[in-house]
């Protein structure tokens, strides 16, 4: 075996993705960390869960803090439930001002706080940035059985929900410089593509199986930089 690592995140991390002919989520067999563990011949724990915010990861982590030294290191993706916001009050009440589930200058405090936990419990962390969504898609997925018009009027046009996102991407990697965490970049090999909608599922957010191919493959060049240099190939 050549290393080990252990990863902390949502449902990108966890290999969740939008079956479309069964109109349901599941667990993706090859998902990215299921294929880098076997191309890699690393041990992964995943410890990633569906709907997971930076605060619901802090609790998950905390179950585990006394494991974190056995690994070489922990991968840390949060940001992509952070950003979200409760539909459903949006298209009751549009005019209304309504907090996203986890504000920026919070979530970067806590993802801050995180990195010092598993530090501090003898772990290595390293950080992902968020894969792009398509906007068109994932509008038209929280619209259903709500008021769209109502959500527009929220928004203001459809696109913010990119840059929205796209914010949340940017002070992960600004969080990566400032901690002095290695960042693994998966977002730009979705966005060197002229099209990368097609890396993601019908709801616009979650990639699928062409897309966990596409983040194994930056992490399989990646990862094995961060391992202790005995352990390499």
């Amino acid at each position: 075996m050549k290393g080990s690592v252990c990863i902390f995140g949502d449902s990108v991390a966890k290999g969740v993705v939008f079956d479309g002919a069964r109109k349901k989520y599941g667990l993706l067999k090859d998902s990215f960390a299921n294929i880098v563990g076997s191309r890699q011949n690393i041990a992964i724990a995943n410890f990633a869960r569906f709907g997971c915010t930076i605060s619901m990861g802090g609790e998950i982590l905390k179950r585990h803090e006394g494991e974190l030294g056995r690994y070489d290191y922990t991968i840390l993706e949060f940001g992509g439930n952070d950003c979200d916001y409760n539909w459903a009050k949006v298209s009751e009440n549009p005019l209304e001002q309504h907090q996203c589930n986890t504000p920026i200058p919070q979530f970067v405090e806590k993802y801050a706080e995180l990195i010092g936990r598993v530090r501090q419990n003898g772990g290595r962390p390293v950080i992902l940035n968020l894969p792009p969504i398509d906007p068109q898609r994932y509008f038209n997925w929280i619209c259903r059985g709500l008021n769209e018009k109502n959500i527009l009027t929220f928004l203001g046009e459809i696109e913010i929900i990119y840059h929205w996102q796209e914010m949340y991407s940017k002070a992960v990697e600004a969080l990566a410089v400032k901690e002095k965490v290695p960042l693994i970049d998966i977002r730009s090999a979705f966005l060197r593509k002229k099209d990368f909608t097609p890396y993601l599922c019908a709801d616009g957010i979650h990639p699928n199986d062409a897309g966990h191919r596409l983040i194994s493959g930056v992490l399989c060049r990646t990862l094995p930089n961060f391992l202790p240099k005995t352990l390499r190939a």
